[in-house]
């Protein structure tokens, strides 16, 4: 169920980062809020320090990406 999740998790970033590849910045932008709230929900859900830990990393990745969402546009 766990590695379920986490491979949801990185289609759902690749999924991200091939629209900002194509230069889709708004799909970009609602597929990595959607995303993010799933995170949240993840991290209000979880007790273990290794799915913290892995929580925290793709946290880190997804603002990274919204730097480039960002970048892409100028604003979104």
């Amino acid at each position: 169920m766990e590695n379920d999740k986490y491979n949801s998790l990185k289609t759902d970033v690749q999924e991200i980062i091939d629209l900002i590849a194509s230069k889709n910045a708004k799909e970009a932008n609602n597929k990595l809020v959607e995303v993010s709230e799933l995170l949240d929900e993840m991290l209000d859900t979880s007790d273990e320090d290794e799915d913290l830990i892995e929580i925290s990393k793709y946290q880190v990745l997804l603002n990274q990406l919204y730097q480039r969402i960002i970048a892409l546009n100028g604003h979104v």
